[in-house]
């Protein structure tokens, strides 16, 4: 017989006596991780281009993300499940994640001076590109390394409790919020070299000073809002020196537990899996192909294909990924609103149907995108700046966006953490789980995209109508295949 999780040294709050300000504090980290995230989105695609790597190519630096996803956040989920630290179980995963986050965007902010004192001059500048793509590579592991715990600790403080699991959720998608508009906002700045005149150099010109710039104050950010949410976590130390037994509820000795290889373990677990959480993971896949198409090259589209531009080519490229991120600056702010209105959505139209129609409005956006560019491709400005009315209608699709981006960062950790509590999983374990689903497809859409938008003449079209088609399907299979569940009106604590 399973024994209790208190009697199992697995700590456990007192359910929905977690107060939701502890909640909201613990969930803040988020904005200082998406505050460097958003930077990645909005300026490192074209960052890379400018340092001379090919469009078709870009998508290949970003594989580094899914493949480290792939290792890293089941690897770090499996020991914060066991993690004996007197400082709790998944705040010294944290604590770790933002340090190698500060280091990885020192790296990357200043990867064009470590080319340059390395030997780099004039055009090529390949050993730029190999420190930028180290920062990139150790920036994503950091990243892995930070939100997996982060959600898990969440889901932890929440315990049975469903709908704060569910509000837990959200404060991190709005915190994400929040990181992403402070992100894209300093990322559409053009004038941080002014304010940090030392960022300028013989090896960094004014955009790269202007990415460097942008970094520094990320770290500042990152050291805020990890002291902020490692200070209000209390969680007690796993002392007991047995561990639960992840798939069968017993008791399995701790050296045993230590000596299992967790990708077997994780693996193992997908035996165990009922229909549901299949559905979950198979719509969470089809909603990231079509998201991240859009995450590699939404200021690149703005550059390209919007304003008409070229890296290193005259300024309407640079004015475009500016736009871009003036576009995404939006969308975080709709982003920010949808969280605020997550619980109560989710509570009239259960979690899956609202999940299902904001992926439809995703496929939606997407087409909008593909006629805006077909429109703007018949529009002869020889130069000069595209119509005000394509760049508005741009913004406007980037706004939208925000919506169901809002509901991927939040319903499916929600609907995954109260589905497979049932089978004895670590919160830290299922977040892994649920990690596979999202980086598979982009290892997928790395490897193919730039090829595949090389294939037919260049641009980000291709990209787009496979996303489309995707999130479309996706939207309809969590419409007809997750149950409705809604929340028991009684159960709701205050």
């Amino acid at each position: 017989m399973p024994t209790p999780a208190a009697e199992r040294g697995i700590p456990r709050p007192a359910g929905p006596r977690v107060k939701l300000r502890t909640l909201l504090r613990v969930a803040s980290v988020a904005g200082g991780i998406q505050f460097g995230w958003a930077l990645q989105l909005s300026l490192l695609t074209p960052y890379v281009q400018e340092l001379g790597i090919p469009h078709a190519w870009a998508s290949i630096i970003w594989l580094c993300g899914p493949l480290s996803g792939l290792l890293v956040q089941p690897l770090v989920g499996h020991f914060s499940d066991r993690c004996t630290s007197r400082f709790g179980r998944r705040r010294p995963f944290i604590l770790g994640g933002a340090t190698s986050i500060i280091i990885a965007v020192v790296i990357i902010g200043f990867s064009a001076d470590i080319g340059w004192y390395f030997g780099d001059r004039g055009q090529k500048k390949m050993r730029a590109i190999v420190a930028f793509v180290i920062g990139f590579w150790v920036l994503d592991v950091a990243n892995n390394m930070t939100q997996g715990p982060c959600r898990a600790l969440l889901a932890d403080l929440t315990g049975k409790d469903h709908r704060r699991t569910r509000v837990a959720n959200a404060y991190f998608s709005l915190f994400m919020a929040v990181g992403n508009i402070l992100g894209f906002a300093t990322g559409s700045y053009s004038n941080w070299f002014k304010i940090f005149p030392f960022t300028l150099t013989s090896a960094c010109d004014a955009s790269c000073a202007n990415l460097k710039a942008a970094f520094l104050i990320d770290i500042m950010f990152i050291i805020i809002t990890t002291c902020i949410s490692l200070s209000a976590a209390h969680e007690q130390p796993l002392t007991y020196p047995s561990i639960q037994s992840i798939h069968s509820g017993e008791e399995m000795p701790k050296d045993s537990s230590e000596h299992e290889a967790f990708l077997w373990e994780l693996f193992g677990t997908f035996r165990y899996l009922p229909g549901t959480v299949w559905t979950i993971l198979v719509v969470t896949a089809l909603t990231w192909i079509g998201w991240f198409p859009f995450l590699l090259f939404d200021t690149d589209w703005m550059g390209r294909e919007i304003f008409g531009g070229e890296p290193n080519d005259g300024k309407n490229y640079s004015m475009g990924v500016r736009m871009g991120s003036l576009g995404l600056m939006l969308n975080s702010l709709v982003l920010g609103i949808t969280s605020v209105f997550m619980e109560k959505l989710c509570r009239k139209w259960g979690a899956g149907f609202t999940w299902g129609v904001s992926n439809i409005l995703m496929s939606v956006c997407f087409v909008a995108m593909l006629i805006i560019t077909v429109v703007n491709s018949n529009v002869k400005f020889d130069g000069l700046l595209p119509p005000d009315g394509v760049v508005v209608a741009a913004l406007i699709a980037f706004a939208f966006l925000g919506v169901p981006l809002a509901i991927t960062y939040s319903v499916p950790y929600a609907l995954v953490s109260t589905h497979i509590e049932a089978l004895g999983l670590g919160q830290g374990l299922s977040m892994g789980v649920l990690n596979l689903a999202i980086v598979i497809p982009q290892i997928i859409v790395s490897i193919g995209a730039g090829p595949w938008d090389e294939l037919f003449g260049g641009g980000n079209s291709a990209a787009l109508i496979i996303a489309a088609f995707a999130a479309f399907v996706g939207g309809i299979i969590a419409i007809l295949a997750i149950p409705r569940t809604r929340v028991d009106k009684s159960r709701i604590h205050h």
